[in-house]
């Protein structure tokens, strides 16, 4: 069936190959061809330490060589819990050279949230912090766990735990090389990327090495210039989907030097970018919003390149940066992916026409449309509906889940769940996102995890979770509760409540008490209600 694809011409007239042939690579091949092509330049700086790509390849080589020894086979799955430091990457493609499968894990989940995700994988082993040991410790009893590998940034500790290894220790010392897995790129899993979606039960996105290897190399072909991927500055966390691919196998694919930064401090980051003037800095709308907030933000035009993706960018944000960065030769643009992409499916071209408010055009190889979410036919540009996408990105299907399986993945085609419409240059934009999902601050929240938090509440009736526009963060997350009869509690009550049982970002900061709910005809509470209710208060305000 034919459908609308007016993006082609923008390539066209960009000079830039839309139709580029991706050849089936393991994803660990980029950082051991970048080794030899580049053995001498560096790879990554870790405050002030470097460390260059013929290092981090003879670390990962030797981390390897433990890891088989240890038991690890092809096809095993790896949590690493770790934020942003060499050894998240050392690990990485140490687990995927083995054939091994990683489980991205954010080291910001408590044990309940640790717990399912070890259990849904299946993982033998996790590499963490020293300091996030006891949440595992307190699960690891329940779990498959085999093997507990610690790190951290101030040397190892005197007080090891006997049923744990220092991961440090892996690649200290020469080790003979193990043979490479051999790998099938186009059927062989990298990575297990987790995420949530309309019925808010976390999902394993199978990520294959080639869904990953090729969105580096789409990544690599649509950011034109190597000028502009010389230093990237990489503080979206690597556990992050986003950051995996647009940060850490990017740069591994074009030979860049990642500046890797553990947290998000915007006065630390102004400092970074006057100091180190990275070329390419990838990162979620709240980051820029804090940097056009923060005093020491003056060298803005040090960056060639701003990337913007997680969650939708306030169009005044790109507007004020575009007025910053008016004849500096930077630029700031704004894509648009998902977890089942690897993730990035379209971006605003810098060979092409930036329009501040859409996601831009699909990335090279990629397809995308528009198609009725009743009929299923394709859309012409104007109209309205769910945007689907098609290319060697999407994912292999969901881990252990078939029936979401092909209600995602139909006739090629990855169905996102976004409502969207395409101009007639070719140009997408989001209208709606996933229904129910919440975005604050990049971070994707599904209200039916914390509701089932706020349901285990013994005072609480009724929940409903919702996100409500924030003018920082995006969204932020608000909790609408009706207690039960005779019962009293206070906001800060079920604040404390929820943030024993959930990471920092899914806590709600907002909590109202009701009488009631709104329900339809059946009983099933209307959350889409709450959120109107939110934005005509807003519009009342004036804000």
């Amino acid at each position: 069936m034919d459908f609308p694809r007016p993006y082609l011409k923008v390539y066209q007239d960009g000079g830039v190959e839309w139709d580029i042939k991706i050849e089936p690579r393991s994803l660990h091949s980029l950082l051991f061809d970048s080794a030899k092509k580049y053995p001498e330049k560096t790879a990554l700086i870790f405050y002030g330490h470097k460390i260059t790509f013929a290092q981090l390849a003879g670390a990962v080589k030797r981390t390897a060589s433990v890891l088989h020894e240890l038991g690890l086979r092809k096809g095993d799955r790896v949590a690493v819990m770790l934020p942003n430091c060499p050894d998240f990457v050392i690990a990485y493609y140490a687990i995927l050279s083995l054939g091994g499968i990683v489980v991205n894990t954010n080291p910001m989940y408590v044990e309940r949230e640790i717990e399912h995700q070890v259990n849904d994988s299946g993982s033998k082993m996790i590499i963490t912090l020293y300091d996030l040991y006891f949440r595992v410790k307190n699960v690891r009893n329940n779990t498959p766990l085999e093997k507990v590998m610690l790190t951290g940034f101030t040397g190892k500790p005197g007080d090891m735990p006997d049923d744990t290894l220092w991961f440090p220790d892996f690649y200290a010392q020469d080790r003979p090389p193990v043979p490479e897995a051999e790998i099938d790129p186009l059927e062989d899993l990298a990575v297990l990327q987790y995420t949530g979606g309309t019925t808010g039960v976390s999902k394993g996105a199978m990520l294959t090495h080639y869904n990953l290897y090729a969105n580096s190399q789409q990544t690599d072909h649509f950011f034109i210039g190597e000028e502009k991927k010389q230093l990237t500055l990489a503080v979206l966390p690597f556990f992050h989907v986003y950051g995996m691919t647009s940060c850490m196998n990017l740069a591994m694919a074009a030979g860049t030097t990642l500046i890797l930064v553990p947290r998000f401090v915007p006065e630390e980051i102004a400092k970074i970018i006057s100091e180190y003037k990275p070329t390419f800095f990838p990162g979620v709308p709240t980051m820029f919003i804090a940097l056009l907030n923060c005093p020491e933000f003056k060298d803005y035009s040090n960056v060639m390149v701003y990337n913007s993706g997680g969650a939708p960018m306030p169009v005044d944000v790109i507007l004020k940066y575009d007025k910053l960065l008016e004849g500096t030769g930077s630029d700031i643009g704004e894509g648009y992916g998902l977890s089942e992409s690897s993730p990035t499916t379209h971006c605003n071209p810098l060979f092409g026409v930036k329009k501040p408010g859409s996601i831009g055009i699909p990335f090279p190889a990629t397809d995308a449309a528009v198609v009725d979410p009743g009929t299923g036919k394709f859309l012409p540009p104007g109209q309205v509906g769910e945007l689907v996408i098609r290319g060697p990105q999407v994912m292999k299907g969901y881990w252990n889940m078939p029936e979401q399986t092909a209600q995602t993945l139909k006739d090629g085609w990855l169905y996102t769940g976004d409502m969207a419409r395409m101009d007639e240059d070719g140009y997408f934009y989001i209208v709606d996102r996933k229904k129910d999902m919440i975005i604050a601050s990049g971070y994707n929240i599904y209200p039916r995890e914390i509701e089932e938090v706020l349901f285990e509440h013994p005072k609480v009736q009724e929940a409903v979770v919702a996100g409500v526009p924030h003018a920082y963060r995006g969204e932020t997350v608000k909790a609408y509760i009706v207690l039960k009869q005779g019962e009293t509690a206070t906001e800060e009550e079920i604040i404390a409540y929820c943030k024993e049982k959930l990471a920092p970002y899914k806590v709600p900061k907002l909590i109202e008490f009701r009488n009631e709910l709104p329900k339809s005809a059946v009983g099933k509470l209307l959350r889409r209600k709450l959120v109107e209710e939110e934005k005509q208060k807003l519009q009342a305000s004036g804000k």
